[in-house]
């Protein structure tokens, strides 16, 4: 059985998954330029103690504007110094986005640990590119 546990983050300043995936692109472009890792790297300043069931299979589910819309395979967890010494937590990401059935979260502060039982579904054949508001809507009359 697959006892993983999945993360659970705001994904602060975008409206959409589109903002979420052009911010990760350009993210991405930045680290070849300068010879590092391209794959997305999110980081925070606690580092999880479930480390080992997150790396089993778990994902980081993000927010935006208060629904939970898409999530991203991790792939590790990294140790980061920040300019003043202090060790963070870098998420490393798969860049592929999966969305999910829309589930509404009410803000919170830092990252949440998800339980697998509590996580939304992936979405077959979700068009990542529509507004979030529409894709929830289709979503709510079936459509998507």
């Amino acid at each position: 059985t697959n006892m993983s546990v999945h993360l659970l983050k705001l994904c602060v300043g975008a409206d959409d998954v589109r903002d979420l995936r052009v911010w990760q692109q350009r993210q991405a472009r930045s680290h070849v330029e300068a010879g590092s890792d391209p794959r997305p790297l999110h980081v925070t300043r606690m580092w999880p103690k479930r480390a080992g069931e997150i790396l089993d299979g778990g994902s980081l589910y993000w927010v935006i504007r208060g629904t939970i819309l898409v999530r991203q395979r991790i792939i590790a967890l990294e140790p980061i110094e920040d300019g003043t010494g202090v060790r963070r937590c870098g998420i490393r990401l798969d860049p592929e986005l999966f969305a999910t059935t829309p589930q509404p979260r009410r803000p919170f502060q830092g990252w949440r640990y998800l339980a697998e039982g509590d996580a939304p579904q992936d979405v077959l054949r979700a068009d990542l590119s529509l507004p979030a508001g529409l894709s929830t809507h289709l979503n709510e009359v079936g459509v998507i």
